[in-house]
This record gives C-alpha cells, sequence and structure tokens, in this order.
C-alpha cells in the first residue's frame, strides 16, 4: 500500500494543519482502494508460444506487461508464466525474426499465442510510376524510405529527409544558407550540358523542375546567387514516404525525363476510422561548424611587418581589434510548427495540414520564412465504383539574401571580406559613417551586409484531381489533372554611397533590380489498369496517355544613378531615378518560353508462381523541344528477376527471401532551353532591329542513357539479416551541346548532338541486421555504401572548358577542361615543385590529370535505439576517393594578401614557409587536397510518455536533436562536401571547387509531438 501511495502521490504533506490532515487521510483512503482493487484483479497467467508454420514452441520469446516493467521469457518448449497481472493488461510478445503481438488477457488465467515468421518488410508497399507494387515483387533498382527511415532536426526541403540515407543517391547541399538547392545525383552524372538532377513526382504529378526564383544576375557587383530550391514549397512533415528508382527499368515510364532518376514523394491521407489531430513544434539554434581560424591583430601585424609593409602607417594599422567574423555571422534560431488533422470513415478521408517555418541564416541578414497549407481527401461513390481524389498544397516562402554570390572578384562578398579585412580597421569612423580605408574597392564587411538588401518571395500551388472508375473487379480507369503553378519576385538593392562601389556601379549612386519568374504546368493523363489472377499466373498491366505543357517567363527592370539618401529601400522605389545624366538609368527585359510533351507508356508485369517475375515497359515521347526529324522518342525496358527463396532446393530456415534481379532500359534527358532547334531572334541594342541568335537544326534529339543492372536481396535468419547488392552500368550519348554558329551564318548558336558517352558504372550494397530484438534493449543498424567511376568514354569534339577560377589573378582560368578518357570535371593543373631561392613558386610546364571531383566511394551508417519509452537514433556518412580545389585559399588566403594589406589564416603561413610575400597567387596541385571525410550528421534522442487512458492526448513525445555534430577532415577549407554552381564557363556546370561558400551549421533543436 505504502508503494502505491507514493507511486501516486509522491512524497508525504508536511503536516500542521488540519486541511493538511484531512487531504493526507483521503489520499491514503483513496490509495488502498486502488490497491485493494489491483490486488482482487491480479492474477497468474501461464502459456505457451509457438511457430505459427510448424507449431513449435518458440524458446526466449520476451512476454512483457505493456506500460510496465513486469516480464519474463519463454523457456525451452516455449512456455512462460507471470505473476500479478490484472484482467484488463495487454501482453506483448516479441522474438528476433518474428512479427510482434499483442493480446490482452482479458480475466484469462492461460494466454497462448502463435507468432508468425516477420515477412511484414516483404510485404510492405513500394510506390513506383503510376502504381505500386510490394518489396518482394519489385524487379527494378527501387528505394523506399518511411518516416522511421528520415533524417531528424532542421528539415527545409523534403529531399534532406533522405540524404546519406539511400545507396547509389549522393545529395550535396549547394550551401549552408536555408533554402539553397541541392546538387542530387542518382548512380552518377550523365550529362555534360543538360540538366543533371532527378526528376520529381509529388502524388503521381512530375514536377516541371525549373527554377520557380530568380538568382541576383551579377550586376549588383557581389556576384550570382544561386536560385531556391524549388522543392521549398513542400513541407516535410506531409510527407509519408520517398521512392527513388534507381535504374532504367523502374525509371523508363518516365521516358524521356528519366536519365537521372525520378523521386517519387507521397503526401499523407487521412486513414478510415482513426481520427487524429497532430501537433509538432521544435525551436533550434545553429552555428557555423567551422570559422576560418585568420591572424590576430597582433600575429598580422607581425607578418605585415615580414612583408615589408610600415605599421605606423594608419592604413595598415588602424588601431583597432575587430573580429570580422563575428561582426558577420551570427547564432541563427530557427523555429518550426505543424499542426494536421486526419481521418475518415468507410468511404472518405480527409487530411489537412498547416506548416509555420522560420529559419535564420547564420549569416546576418539571411534566412528564410514558409508556410504551406495542404489537403488531401477521397471519397467513394457507388459501392465503391467510382473513387474521387483531390491533393493540393499551396505555401508562400519568403528568403532573405545577403551578398553570397559565389563569382565574385578580388572585391569580395560579405564572407571574403570578413575573412581577409585587417583586424586593426574598426567598423565605423570617428563620424558614425561606415569606415573606409580609402581605397576605392575597399568593401567594409559590416556596410556590405546592411548596405545590400536582397530578397525573394515565391507563391507557388500544386493541385490535382483525380478519378477512378473500377469498371470490373480487375480492371479500371483513372483521369488525373494537375496544376502547379508558382510566381516568384526577387528585389535586390545596393544603398547610394555604399563603399567599395566606385568601380562596379556607375557613379556610385546605386541600384535596384526586380526580377520576376512565372512558372507553370499543365498535366493531364489516363490511365488503364488490368490485373489478371488465373493461380500460378498472374498480370498486371497498365496503359496510359499524358500530356504536360511548361510555361516559364520572366521579366526584370534595373535602375542607377538614385538621388534619394542612403538607406532608402531602392527596390521599392525604383521610379525615384535620375535621367539627365548621359548614363543610362534605366534597363530591362522579358523572356517566354513555352514547350509541350505527348507521351504514351505501357507496363506489363508477369508472376509466375511467385518465383519468376518479368516486367516490361516502352514509353513514346513527343516534344515540342526537338527538331522536325525527330518529335518522338522511344523508351523501352525490361527487367525480370527469379525468387530462389521460393525454390525447393534453397533452405527455408537460412533464407526469409532470395531473390535475384536483372534489368535493362533506355531513358532520355530533355532538360535544356526550349526552342534549340529553331531560329530564334532577339532585339539587337544598337540598331534597334532584330539579330539572330539561335541556327535552326530539325536533326536534333534527345540525350538517352541506357542502363543494365545486376541485383541480388536476401533476407536471412528470419528476417534479423536483409540487405540489397547491386552492380549498374550507364552510359550516356547524344549529348546535347551548343556550339559557335557555322560561317556564314551571322547567328551566335547551333544546339548540336555531340557522339559521345558517358559512364557511370559501380557497385551499390545495403544492409540492414536487428542486433537486438524482443529484449528490453531494441537495436538495429544499417548501412549503405556505393562505389562509383564516371569516366567520358568518347568525346568526338575538342576539350570542353569548364571549371572556372576566381579572385585576383586568377580571372580567365580554368581547371576542368572535359576531356575524352578521364572523368567529367576532372582537374587539370601544374605540379607544384616548390619555391626558388627567392620564395617564387615553381611550376610544372604541363597541365596534366590530377584527380576526380567524385568520391569513388560514399556510405552511411545508421544505428536505431529503443528501450521502453527512449529511442535514439545515430547516423553518420562520410566519403573517400575524391578531391576537392580550395580556390578560397588560392585566391583570398595566400601569402600575398599580407602583402596587399589583407588577413589570411594561420595555415596559410604555417602551410607556405619559403614563400615570399610578393609572390602572386596560380593554379596548381598545391590547392588540390583530398574530400575525404566522415561526419556525424544526425542524433536524436526521443522520449514517449506513458499517458493514462483519459490523457489529454493519445501520445505525446520530445526529441532533442544535433545535425553536423562531427566532421574528421583533413581538408583545409571548412568543408570539403562542397558543389559550385558559380564555377561554370559557358553554361557547362563544374564540380568540387570551393569558393567562399556559405558555412554550414552545427545545429541542436528541441521538438515536441502531440497526438490528440
Amino acid at each position: 500500500m505504502k508503494n502505491h501511495f507514493y507511486r501516486w502521490f509522491g512524497r508525504p504533506m508536511r503536516q500542521g494543519s488540519v486541511s493538511t490532515g484531512l487531504l493526507k487521510f483521503a489520499a491514503i483512503a483513496v490509495a488502498m482502494l486502488l490497491s485493494i482493487g489491483a490486488y482482487a484483479q491480479d492474477k497468474t497467467v501461464t502459456g505457451k508460444v509457438t511457430d505459427s508454420g510448424d507449431g513449435s514452441g518458440l524458446p526466449g520469446v520476451s512476454v512483457s506487461v505493456k506500460g510496465t516493467n513486469k516480464g519474463t521469457q519463454t523457456d525451452a518448449t516455449g512456455s512462460f508464466k507471470l505473476n500479478n497481472v490484472s484482467d484488463n493488461a495487454v501482453l506483448v510478445f516479441s522474438f528476433v525474426g518474428y512479427a510482434k503481438q499483442e493480446v490482452s488477457v482479458g480475466g484469462r488465467s492461460q494466454v497462448n499465442v502463435s507468432l508468425a515468421s516477420e515477412t511484414k518488410a516483404l510485404e510492405e508497399v513500394v510506390v513506383v510510376g503510376y502504381g505500386t507494387t510490394t518489396k518482394k515483387d519489385a524487379t527494378g533498382g527501387v528505394v523506399a524510405l518511411t518516416a522511421k527511415d528520415f533524417n531528424k532536426g532542421v528539415i527545409a526541403s523534403p529531399e534532406q529527409l533522405l540524404q546519406g540515407r539511400a545507396a547509389g543517391v549522393q545529395m550535396t547541399p549547394n550551401s549552408g544558407e536555408p533554402g539553397a538547392g541541392i546538387n542530387i545525383r542518382i548512380r552518377g552524372t550523365t550529362s555534360i550540358r543538360s540538366g543533371n538532377g532527378p526528376l520529381y513526382v509529388v502524388d503521381g504529378i512530375p514536377l516541371d523542375g525549373g527554377n520557380t526564383s530568380e538568382g541576383t544576375d551579377g550586376s549588383a557587383g557581389v556576384g550570382t546567387t544561386t536560385a531556391r530550391n524549388p522543392l521549398n514549397f513542400l513541407n516535410p512533415s506531409d510527407i509519408e514516404n520517398i521512392s527513388v528508382l534507381k535504374d532504367a527499368s523502374a525509371a523508363a515510364i518516365y521516358g524521356s525525363r528519366g536519365a537521372n532518376g525520378v523521386v517519387l514523394i507521397t503526401t499523407k491521407k487521412g486513414k478510415s476510422g482513426q481520427s487524429n489531430l497532430n501537433f509538432s513544434a521544435n525551436t533550434a539554434i545553429s552555428n557555423n561548424y567551422k570559422n576560418y581560424d585568420v591572424l590576430s591583430t597582433a600575429d598580422f601585424l607581425k607578418q605585415a611587418t615580414a612583408a615589408g609593409l610600415d605599421v605606423n602607417n594608419k592604413l595598415i594599422n588602424a588601431g583597432a581589434n575587430t573580429n570580422w567574423q563575428d561582426q558577420v555571422y551570427r547564432t541563427a534560431v530557427a523555429q518550426n510548427y505543424n499542426l494536421s488533422y486526419g481521418g475518415g470513415n468507410d468511404n472518405t478521408n480527409y487530411f489537412f495540414s498547416l506548416g509555420y517555418n522560420d529559419q535564420q541564416g547564420t549569416i546576418k541578414n539571411s534566412g528564410m520564412k514558409k508556410v504551406t497549407a495542404r489537403v488531401n481527401a477521397t471519397h467513394k461513390l457507388f459501392d465503391n465504383k467510382v473513387v474521387l481524389a483531390v491533393a493540393m498544397t499551396t505555401s508562400k516562402v519568403t528568403d532573405q539574401l545577403s551578398a553570397t554570390g559565389g563569382d565574385i572578384g578580388f572585391e569580395g562578398n560579405v564572407i571574403s571580406t570578413a575573412i581577409k579585412t585587417n583586424p586593426t580597421y574598426p567598423v565605423y569612423a570617428t563620424d558614425g559613417s561606415y569606415f573606409t580605408s580609402g581605397t576605392p574597392s575597399f568593401r567594409n564587411p559590416v556596410s556590405l551586409l546592411n548596405q545590400y538588401r536582397g530578397g525573394a518571395v515565391t507563391n507557388r500551388t500544386l493541385m490535382n484531381i483525380s478519378g477512378t472508375w473500377n469498371i470490373l473487379p480487375n480492371l479500371s480507369y483513372k483521369a488525373n489533372f494537375g496544376y502547379d503553378n508558382s510566381d516568384g519576385v526577387t528585389r535586390t538593392s545596393v544603398d547610394p554611397n555604399t563603399p567599395g562601389f566606385a568601380t562596379n556601379i556607375p557613379g556610385n549612386q546605386g541600384y535596384a533590380r526586380i526580377a520576376n519568374r512565372y512558372l507553370t504546368t499543365t498535366t493531364l493523363e489516363h490511365t488503364l489498369n488490368y490485373k489478371l489472377d488465373l493461380g500460378k499466373n498472374k498480370i498486371d498491366a497498365l496503359a496510359g496517355f499524358s500530356y504536360q505543357k511548361f510555361e516559364n517567363q520572366g521579366n526584370y527592370v534595373q535602375a542607377n544613378y538614385f538621388v534619394s539618401p542612403a538607406g532608402f529601400d531602392l527596390a521599392n522605389n525604383i521610379n525615384f531615378v535620375d535621367n539627365s545624366g548621359t548614363n543610362k538609368a534605366y534597363s530591362g527585359g522579358s523572356a517566354k518560353g513555352m514547350s509541350e510533351l505527348q507521351s504514351y507508356f505501357g507496363r506489363v508485369n508477369y508472376n509466375y508462381s511467385d518465383k519468376y517475375l518479368l516486367t516490361a515497359t516502352l514509353r513514346v515521347d513527343g516534344s515540342s523541344k526537338f527538331g522536325a526529324n525527330n518529335k518522338y522518342g522511344y523508351f523501352p525496358s525490361f527487367a525480370g528477376a527469379w525468387r530462389l527463396s521460393n525454390e525447393t532446393f534453397v533452405p527455408k530456415e537460412v533464407f526469409t527471401d532470395l531473390k535475384v534481379r536483372a534489368g535493362w532500359g533506355v531513358t532520355g534527358n530533355q532538360e535544356f532551353p526550349t526552342n534549340t532547334s529553331l531560329a530564334t531572334y532577339a532585339p539587337n541594342s544598337s540598331s534597334g532591329g532584330l539579330q539572330k541568335e539561335n541556327v535552326p537544326n530539325p536533326d536534333i534529339k534527345w540525350e538517352t542513357t541506357t542502363a543494365y543492372n545486376i541485383g541480388l536481396d536476401f533476407s536471412l535468419l528470419k528476417g534479423r539479416l536483409s540487405g540489397t547488392v547491386d552492380y549498374f552500368n550507364k552510359s550516356t550519348n547524344n549529348l546535347l551541346f551548343p556550339f559557335a554558329a557555322p560561317q556564314p551564318d551571322v547567328a551566335t548558336t547551333r544546339w548540336s548532338n555531340i557522339p559521345a558517352d558517358i559512364r557511370n558504372k559501380g557497385v551499390e550494397v545495403s544492409l540492414t541486421y536487428q542486433v537486438l530484438a524482443g529484449k528490453k534493449l531494441d537495436w538495429e543498424v544499417s548501412g549503405n555504401a556505393t562505389f562509383l567511376k564516371n569516366e567520358v568514354a568518347r568525346l568526338d569534339v575538342s576539350t570542353i572548358q569548364t571549371g572556372n577560377l576566381y579572385g585576383q589573378g586568377l580571372s580567365g582560368a580554368f581547371i576542368q577542361p572535359i576531356t575524352q578518357g578521364y572523368p567529367l570535371y576532372g582537374f587539370f593543373l601544374a605540379d607544384f615543385l616548390g619555391y626558388d631561392e627567392n620564395g617564387n613558386t615553381k611550376l610544372s610546364a604541363d597541365k596534366t590529370y590530377k584527380g576526380s571531383p567524385f568520391p569513388t566511394m560514399t556510405w552511411g551508417l545508421n544505428n536505431s535505439f529503443s528501450l521502453g519509452s527512449w529511442n535514439a537514433s545515430l547516423f553518420i556518412n562520410g566519403q573517400q576517393g575524391g578531391y576537392v580545389y580550395n580556390n578560397t585559399a588560392n585566391a583570398v588566403l595566400n601569402r600575398a594578401s599580407v602583402k596587399q594589406g589583407n588577413n589570411v589564416t594561420n595555415y596559410t603561413i604555417s602551410s607556405t614557409t619559403g614563400q615570399a610575400f610578393g609572390d602572386a597567387p596560380v593554379p596548381s596541385s598545391f590547392y588540390l587536397e583530398k574530400s575525404d571525410f566522415i561526419r556525424v550528421s544526425n542524433f536524436s534522442l526521443g522520449y514517449t510518455f506513458k499517458l493514462p487512458a483519459n490523457s489529454f492526448a493519445k501520445s505525446l513525445n520530445i526529441s532533442l536533436t544535433g545535425q553536423n555534430l562531427l566532421l574528421i577532415s583533413n581538408y583545409s577549407g571548412l568543408d570539403p562536401e562542397v558543389t559550385n554552381t558559380a564555377a561554370t564557363r559557358n553554361g557547362v556546370p563544374s564540380l568540387g571547387i570551393d569558393y567562399i561558400s556559405y558555412p554550414k551549421a552545427r545545429t541542436f533543436s528541441l521538438g515536441i509531438n502531440a497526438n490528440f
């Protein structure tokens, strides 16, 4: 009784009043009644646990009373005994390799249970193109992830949920800025000039994939910034599951858009009889994981003296002690709130959600705010003969942008000026204005932070309405209409008299630009599905028609020569300009493109005796983008699987599942500008007439990727160990590329297909092992690894140049010529041979291949734990075998910078012993470093409260999550995992060049999730 009293009421009350005594007496009386009731109902329960397959007793099965610490294990015969079990208790039976089962005692004294072998994982539904299958019946290279597999913490867009979690899928954020795009490659990079990102399909609607907002174009003098992530409009909390179609046999159903893989995103829907109100909230703080270790004021003056500078000169020693990185960086705060309600009955299901996200960037004056709303609903009519469905999401994303353009020159952006600015300079002059050294190109980092304004607002709505007619039990027809509309406006301004802009903005009288982007995609699809079950023979056939119309237009207006005072919001008052000067105050422009895609497709799945599985797919795409002689492309694929585990010669006690797969297919790529096959014209600003831009090419056609895949799926030890191994080989040809127009044509460009062959081949491995299960502690380990080799096997044109370097003395330099026989974006550099007697750099005469930006191996390892009400997960990932070029060190953090009065890092001084301060920076192998790393990417710890039956909530969970907790790498820069859109040359992408990238943050978040 005493134990019951303390359990319910805690420590005894203090004596000293009549009311206290009465309360104590009442509490004891209630506790006695509860104790008497409990003991009156408690009993001894016995029973036996058997295998549902052969009826044999199962020893070592965990038998516990749900919600308590009371439990036992079965003996050698499968029998168990539990004392003091209440009549309304629920017993939980769990054992490795078997499905967990919960059984109500219901007043019984004997409870016998039969456990089934754990095959649920094999029956999990996997979303594929225009349908679903089960994991055991999949013939193609498909990976499916659900909420339990997703990354935790501050997640801005759906792709981040699966970063590092899927073999063959490499994701690298373009920067650490909130809302920045993510570079995604599925089984390698296939194209030189066209898009390399996957096709995204949300609830069955293929997205356009284009930018929904404009990035800054560089005319403001702070470099270009990339457009925002086009998937930011989705709320990650609304995602039910994500499937990735990796090989051609799986992706060919999307034909001309499937060459780079397909990511299928399915959102949450209401469930019949399960009304559920969910609220979740989390707050996070972020700091840069790492800042540059620049010289202190004392060390800077010491090095300035060594460089021959006069430290008594106020331009070298202004007397202050400023940490410029502290001036521009901050501890960022993020808040995220989500509210959803779902449920339904036998005829109607519904799901509604609202989301709000406010994420600050670690650079001041940068961040992202997002508001989203979603509704999903289905309704059945005429005894389930007709099913109507609607799915709609709408969002408003507001981005605050800082001056972080990556292709800026020696003047610098916020990041580079914070690194290099003299630490003896103060932030403000004695008169309160921003301090300036008097040098026309000098930019005060804080001035650049505050006097540059950038922002983008993007509104987007994605809607699809579908109707399914179940004509016969095995025949159905579905019509699907989708509408995707977005409009984005980007505003950029630089206040007049901002230090350091005299050379970029004429007269240094301010700058303003407004750029708009409108994107609309209309989709109409019809599909017919037929299923036939003849015992051992099963057929699932699909036929369909799809039509998509893509409209993309933009316009901008730009102005200079403002007469308004500093601090005026120029982008919102662009009419206040002075046109009296001889220079042009206004400029503007617009463009519009439209293309159509008409497709016919079909797929047949054949299953014989659950042993032999065959899939055949054909898609025919017709696109207005292509020439008159090649309007249609044909994309077939075939795949087969043999389930060996259903053969008599495979021991069932060892293998729960064993399946070999093979597939072959052709996919295409049409992610390139509209009207490339036609003659196009543009206004000539000097003559006032029209000027021909593009030479027509009626023979232009798709880029095509031919791939084959061989795989093995297995599950053994009664499902305790499962995994997949795949070998893939992809070959991309007919590459699309713009060339200079042939003479004597007056046009500038002619698009054509290059006779070329880009090869990607490799091996993927995924494993999951239940280390502990059915006991107090559950522990599951899952890992994946990808081994990849990329090569330009054929290139029947001269070398294509890309990989621009930036910074003073490096303009025009490029280091990644695309060359036959080497990987795409391979680094070609002169060898660094040390320093001569004068301290000047010695280089080899020739530039040779030094390495690839593609890692030869990427991997991820996740550990999941649960202990009672506690759960935890730890995710680690890494890569090896690739290289990164440190353009930041080459351009900003070199010893010659000290001679110019700029700061550098301690690493600069220690790593360049023997170099003269006057040695000019040049590209060389000295700045090429390995990109190997190991990262503790995600750790999450959660606790689920045990709530009484009449509680205000069904469940309540709190969690603590850490992201980017630890980075182990020998790279001298901030982070070896980089992409570089800024290093593009003539529209040809680049990879692996690190130049003043927005730093990645370490983030800690505290969250709460409640179901009502």
